[in-house]
């Protein structure tokens, strides 16, 4: 399949103004798959700046980059103009340290983390790699949020390993600087039966923040309040405070902010801002509230000029 002259001076324009290029599926902050979001997390974990293209909002992009470059899935990561892989690959050379000599960047550190665990869950993490057969370690993955899993997986000489108490435990290289301090124990108790993982590096959860509680740290200035509802529902009700929210360059800017700035999220009934001070403690924001009941709680509690609808 030939490429359109046109839609290649366009292809080829944005990898000459652009040293990294990701086209992916969705943005950097929402990706719209999971490949796309693999992608997304092996680039964070480097910590650089990368421009992106959302193939779902240029379908003609979308099929052409796979023509351009050969490479029929999306996302596609391009350096210097140069095609390096898809999601897999980035993560593989990521976790190797290709990667960051592709950069530019100093080789990473693959120091194993110091973790913790009990003699109990060692018990039962040696008879599950046990029962698997020959050949099986303890994989721990971290994601961006700090959710650690375990699962079986087989042996990896590559991998980054701690060997402790008859078990080889494996990260990939953003696991292993996230999983730094974790503790994993065995529990039958009230709270279950079964293992219980801590991570010391993870945000504080997010916490629930009462309408009247958030009115009067907004009116102290010491909260910047977000309103994630569409400009259609705030037109129909709004807050008569000062606040933020995610239209436009808004996101960007409250995603740059300080790490300690304290925010709070509001919505209709609660659900949505949820999800959104979620996405906020994902980046590592560590004082994230969600304003319990909305907006309609709000005009219940704090102000009865508010509309509900």
């Amino acid at each position: 399949m030939s490429l359109d002259p046109a839609l290649r001076t366009r292809i080829e324009t944005l990898l000459q103004s652009n040293r990294v290029v990701l086209f992916m599926k969705g943005e950097p902050a929402a990706p719209q798959c999971g490949f796309s979001a693999k992608a997304v997390g092996a680039l964070a974990g480097l910590g650089i700046d990368y421009a992106h293209v959302d193939v779902l909002s240029d379908p003609e992009i979308r099929e052409g980059i796979k023509v351009y470059g050969e490479w029929p899935t999306i996302p596609q990561l391009y350096i210097g103009g140069d095609l390096v892989g898809g999601s897999d690959i980035i993560e593989q050379m990521a976790n190797s340290g290709e990667l960051h000599t592709a950069l530019g960047l100093p080789a990473p550190d693959r120091t194993p983390p110091a973790i913790t665990v009990s003699d109990a869950a060692a018990q039962m993490l040696r008879d599950a790699v046990a029962n698997a057969g020959d050949g099986y370690a303890v994989q721990v993955e971290v994601d961006a949020r700090h959710n650690t899993k375990l699962q079986l997986a087989p042996v990896d000489a590559t991998a980054i390993a701690v060997e402790t108490q008859g078990l080889r435990l494996q990260f990939d290289l953003p696991a292993a600087r996230r999983a730094q301090g974790v503790s994993i124990d065995w529990v039958d108790d009230e709270r279950g039966r079964g293992l219980v993982i801590d991570n010391p590096n993870a945000p504080p959860k997010v916490q629930p923040l009462s309408p009247a509680e958030a009115n009067e740290r907004v009116v102290a200035g010491s909260l910047t309040l977000v309103d994630v509802r569409p400009s259609e529902e705030r037109q129909i009700a709004s807050v008569n405070l000062p606040f933020s929210t995610l239209d436009g360059e808004a996101l960007a800017h409250l995603e740059a902010l300080p790490k300690d700035t304290a925010l709070a999220f509001l919505c209709h009934h609660g659900g949505r801002s949820a999800r959104a001070a979620e996405h906020f403690r994902g980046l590592g924001f560590s004082r994230v509230f969600n304003v319990e009941g909305g907006i309609d709680a709000w005009s219940r509690d704090v102000d009865a000029h508010v509309p509900q609808y």
